[in-house]
């Protein structure tokens, strides 16, 4: 999982799906990667079990599988943003 966690769209995808659900087209657009790169991307998290998908229509929508991956991401994240900051004591 942490590999999968290291690639930074992927990672970027993720915190916008820990956001609420999302259809490709709309990630697309917030993640500034184009529609080929982000469904590749998806399908690799979803083929690990870390989002699933619901299909409304034509319309597939992506969520983050459950709220252990949202904290732990939002915690990756509040991480990398203070070591980035210099805000984290150090270990």
């Amino acid at each position: 999982m942490f590999a999968l966690l290291s690639d930074a769209t992927r990672l970027h995808l993720l915190w916008l799906l820990a956001q609420g659900e999302s259809d490709v087209g709309s990630l697309t657009e917030r993640c500034a990667a184009s529609r080929t790169a982000v469904s590749q991307h998806l399908a690799k998290l979803r083929l690990a079990g870390l989002v699933e998908t619901r299909r409304e229509g034509r319309h597939v929508y992506y969520s983050l599988r459950d709220g252990h991956l949202r904290r732990l991401v939002m915690e990756a994240l509040s991480h990398a943003d203070h070591r980035v900051t210099g805000t984290a004591p150090h270990d």
